[in-house]
């Protein structure tokens, strides 16, 4: 939200209104004409209306560029972290590979080989 000076000097001044424990109701505007105590002070960072409309003009043909840099860069991003989880899809395969062909010889590997060896006495 900007200072708006409007043609007749009026400042229309933003402000937050919020309850008591401190939540937002609000934003609204506020009118400070000349001679207003607070005048003054937002003066210096009042805009026309006329210059609110060209910045407006100006955010809305620069933000074109912005987004399309943005597009590519998400695209680069999505791209990287696609071969990333392809990657780590393929180490995760390969490496449950490896564990299949290897046999793996451990305590309940030894315990059957009792179970069995019981069984059969």
């Amino acid at each position: 939200m900007y200072v708006i000076r409007l043609a007749d000097g009026t400042l229309r001044v933003p402000r937050t209104l919020t309850s008591e424990d401190g939540r937002l109701i609000a934003n609204a505007y506020v009118d400070l004409v000349p001679g207003d105590p607070d005048y003054d002070r937002w003066l210096p960072e009042a805009l026309t209306e006329e210059e609110l409309a060209e910045r407006r003009v100006r955010w809305q043909e620069g933000n074109d560029e912005l987004e399309r840099e943005f597009q590519a860069y998400r695209a680069e991003q999505v791209k990287a972290e696609r071969l990333r989880a392809e990657q780590a899809t393929a180490e995760r395969a390969g490496a449950g590979a490896s564990q299949e062909e290897q046999p793996v010889a451990g305590r309940a590997g030894a315990e059957r080989q009792v179970g069995v060896e019981q069984e059969e006495t």
